[in-house]
């Protein structure tokens, strides 16, 4: 039935192209988790009313999270070729476009984290603080659990557009399902090809959306 509808459709390419797609938004999504996570941590204790106020800090990381997060990906991708060929040996593949869309999704899930963490009650910090806790114990049994459904929905949003990134790399040879629509189908002018390319994209976007809320959903106490 398929073969019928999309003719010029090579499936076997289709199924690799989604999970070069499928690999990058993982991999990606980790570490930018991981990297927003710390920016976000960071630039909310350096604020005025962070345990760490330090304007120099929080001016320096603000202003490095604004630059790059500014930047439009498909340019950061070019900026970022020598970078990636020193670092990997080769601007294509899969694994090439991975600093590209690590560096520029962090700073924009860090500013997610920071906006969730100033939304917690400022009296649970200071109660926390007149206990005596550390910093690392009020971030890890005060900050994360009260923030943690506003930063599993930031990194929801973040997946999602790490998609469409993955999408754009794939232009310029990094793979995955935006790699085979813009090769297989604009420029051989099969339509087919880039119609099937942009449902499966779709249909990942929204499986993420799915699970993204689904945990908020089991996370939110509320």
């Amino acid at each position: 039935m398929t073969e019928q509808w999309f003719p010029n459709v090579d499936w076997m390419k289709m199924w690799e192209a989604t999970l070069e797609t499928l690999y990058m938004t993982a991999i990606s999504t980790f570490f930018t988790f991981l990297i927003g996570l710390a920016l976000g941590i960071l630039l909310f204790l350096t604020s005025p009313r962070g345990v760490w106020h330090n304007r120099f800090v929080n001016l320096v990381t603000a202003a490095l999270v604004n630059i790059f997060r500014s930047i439009p990906f498909i340019i950061l991708i070019i900026l970022f070729i020598p970078f990636t060929k020193f670092l990997l040996g080769s601007i294509r593949g899969p694994n090439a476009a991975l600093p590209a869309l690590i560096i520029g999704a962090a700073p924009f899930y860090g500013r997610m984290v920071q906006i969730a963490l100033a939304e917690i009650d400022k009296g649970v910090i200071e109660a926390a603080r007149s206990m005596g806790a550390t910093t690392w114990t009020i971030i890890r049994k005060v900050l994360l659990p009260e923030s943690m459904p506003a930063l599993v929905s930031g990194i929801t949003v973040t997946a999602i557009a790490l998609v469409g990134y993955t999408a754009m790399a794939g232009i310029i040879g990094a793979g995955g399902l935006g790699n085979l629509a813009y090769l297989d189908g604009f420029q051989r002018s099969r339509g087919d090809v880039t119609l099937v390319a942009t449902i499966l994209i779709l249909l990942i976007v929204f499986i993420i959306q799915w699970l993204g809320d689904l945990l908020v959903k089991r996370l939110d106490k509320r």
